[in-house]
């Protein structure tokens, strides 16, 4: 008999009861955290029991790399509306939902109220590093000069040789500035060596005028505009037609 796949909300459930279990015995947080933690719509803990996401799969981990870095909400799903704009006279931001079947909108003040939510307080965490990467795990190993060891629970098969050609993709695909491609001609270039010696970069910098940055010129100082006013006792047109005040 096939056991059937669990419940991804039922093992959310299980999943936040046993870390406010575990954090209320530590005395990190209170009753009151839990209680009010509880009544968030979003419980922001997820359970993942997918398939696992080899080294080889490039797809699949520049995806979830995406997943991992992406911003609170999306700025193609948000649309600003002008004081001028609006009916009322107050500015107002539309976000749409995600399968774009119904849109919430929000006074341009509570928007921002919204996303400064977001932003951690000075010295606040919010992140949390257990196990493993706890502070006392690492304070640990760096005792026995064991910190740079990084481990890997799954060795990856890729070469080498096909790690050194993804910095050039990933630049591109960033920048969207391909360093191999010559500047001048167009022509594509390969990589000969890597220079790593400091003096040798310092001396070839030099040469080229590249290791001291150039420094742009000070900004010009404009004085406020004036008023401007025609004399007319300087002898138009020969002499000083006008003059500021």
């Amino acid at each position: 008999m096939v056991c059937p796949p669990p419940n991804t909300r039922d093992l959310e459930e299980l999943f936040r009861y046993e870390v406010f279990k575990m954090l209320k015995s530590e005395g990190k947080i209170t009753d009151v955290i839990i209680e009010n933690m509880m009544n968030w719509r979003h419980s922001a803990f997820n359970v993942y029991y997918g398939k696992a996401i080899w080294p080889h799969n490039e797809e699949g981990l520049e995806n979830l790399a995406r997943y991992i870095i992406r911003a609170s909400f999306s700025q193609e799903r948000m649309s600003y509306i002008a004081t001028n704009d609006s009916s009322d006279g107050v500015s107002k931001v539309v976000y749409q939902s995600k399968d774009g079947t119904s849109t919430k909108t929000f006074g341009a003040l509570d928007w921002l109220a919204q996303l400064v939510t977001h932003i951690p307080n000075k010295g606040e965490q919010m992140v949390r590093y257990y196990g493993y990467y706890s502070n006392k795990s690492r304070g640990l190993r760096k005792k026995a000069g064991t910190d740079d060891q990084v481990p890997a629970l799954i060795d990856s098969d890729v070469s080498r040789k096909a790690f050194r050609k993804n910095w050039a993709r990933l630049i591109q695909k960033i920048y969207h500035v391909d360093p191999l491609i010559c500047p001048k001609c167009q022509g594509k270039m390969r990589i000969i060596s890597w220079i790593e010696d400091e003096e040798v970069i310092k001396k070839i910098l030099k040469h080229l005028g590249l290791w001291l940055p150039k420094r742009s010129p000070p900004p010009r100082a404009h004085a406020p505009p004036q008023a401007l006013r025609i004399d007319y006792l300087r002898g138009w047109p020969w002499g000083r037609a006008m003059t500021r005040t």
